[in-house]
């Protein structure tokens, strides 16, 4: 039997005794859903924000409205905003973001289908990551899903410098 992400999250955050909220863009609470499916979970998650237009993500986050402009939703700056806020908003340990491009329109020549940035916000430090998902929109979305747990499993695991 494999043990999936969400559950490895749910030990990690239980033995840390820490709290996670998510902000949620191209994955429309997919990351949220995931977590929610482990029994237990609401120990350490007290919800996310699924924030698709740019009106969500400034209300709802309090991402910049020039940041927004200057970079796009699909950036590192604007993730670590999104990440920054949900953390804030519901006063958790851990933030962590996902804004990606699912498909299988709205891609641009710099920023092509599939792109997708992650963002994660702590008391410790800030990390983003970026992705280029080679698949359908659903495809994207579940890979997105997939590298936010793993992103906060790094790091509670230490791996993130």
């Amino acid at each position: 039997m494999t043990i999936m992400l969400e559950e490895i999250l749910r030990e990690y955050m239980h033995v840390r005794g820490m709290t996670l909220a998510t902000a949620e863009s191209c994955t429309g609470g997919l990351v949220s859903d995931r977590i929610t499916n482990v029994s237990g979970s609401s120990e350490f998650f007290p919800g996310g924000v699924v924030a698709y237009a740019y009106e969500a993500k400034v209300k709802l986050l309090g991402v910049s409205w020039d940041t927004l402009n200057a970079h796009g939703a699909v950036s590192e700056e604007t993730v670590l905003e999104m990440a920054r806020g949900a953390r804030k908003l519901l006063g958790t340990d851990i933030g962590v973001s996902v804004s990606g491009i699912a498909g299988p329109s709205g891609g641009t020549p710099d920023k092509p289908v599939g792109s997708t940035w992650l963002g994660l916000a702590t008391n410790t430090g800030e990390w983003a990551r970026h992705f280029i998902w080679e698949g359908n929109r659903v495809y994207n979305k579940q890979h997105s899903s997939e590298a936010a747990l793993q992103f906060v499993i790094d790091y509670l695991e230490g791996k993130l410098a």
